[in-house]
């Protein structure tokens, strides 16, 4: 199930902790956006972010710190 876009004018972008201090090669998510997690690449910040429910973030989130 794909999630809705919402407004994330304001929304407040926080890079991966794996990121290791790098400018421009980073995950960064936005919190504060009930059942769904917006996600974009650092280097493209004005591209349309990916948004993704919750449960599929948790999901994926859980496979890759295995």
């Amino acid at each position: 199930m794909r999630a809705s876009h919402p407004d994330l004018s304001a929304a407040r972008w926080r890079k991966s902790s794996y990121s290791n201090g790098g400018n421009n090669n980073c995950v960064e998510v936005a919190d504060g956006y009930p059942g769904i997690v917006p996600v974009r690449d650092s280097k493209t910040p004005d591209h349309t972010p990916l948004v993704v429910s919750t449960h599929a973030w948790q999901t994926f989130i859980g496979l890759v710190t295995r």
